[in-house]
């Protein structure tokens, strides 16, 4: 005895293909794609340029280094609060911990280098 099969004629598929809200349209990828463009463009503008002091454009790289983490996240990962029952929401609270923790790390190393370097030896006064 086999089991009634529905091949089709009003079945609806439970694969989840049809579900619109994963997908991201056409105008969501471009609007990703042209402020990830932006934010690229204006950091390399202000390192090539230099119009602020040297500290004011590595804090602002990292601000647009984190920024754009977070759209690439929203409009090509496609991370909302919707998205897989909430937990894509969380999957983003946490890379937003891991990168302000990174980003914070690596500054404080940085600044502890340039500070705990030895001081120049002028060559000339080595015997």
């Amino acid at each position: 005895m086999s089991a009634p099969t529905d091949h089709g004629h009003g079945h609806h598929d439970d694969h989840g293909h049809h579900d619109e809200g994963a997908h991201g349209s056409r105008k969501e990828y471009w609007i990703g794609f042209l402020l990830s463009v932006v934010m690229t463009a204006i950091p390399f503008w202000l390192v090539m340029t230099q119009p602020i002091g040297k500290q004011a454009i590595a804090m602002t790289i990292m601000l647009f280094a984190a920024a754009q983490m977070i759209v690439h996240m929203i409009f090509f990962l496609h991370m909302n609060r919707k998205a897989e029952g909430g937990w894509s929401i969380m999957a983003l609270i946490f890379t937003v911990v891991i990168v302000v923790i990174a980003l914070s790390g690596s500054l404080w190393v940085m600044y502890h280098m340039n500070e705990n370097m030895m001081p120049t030896m002028d060559m000339s006064q080595m015997g």
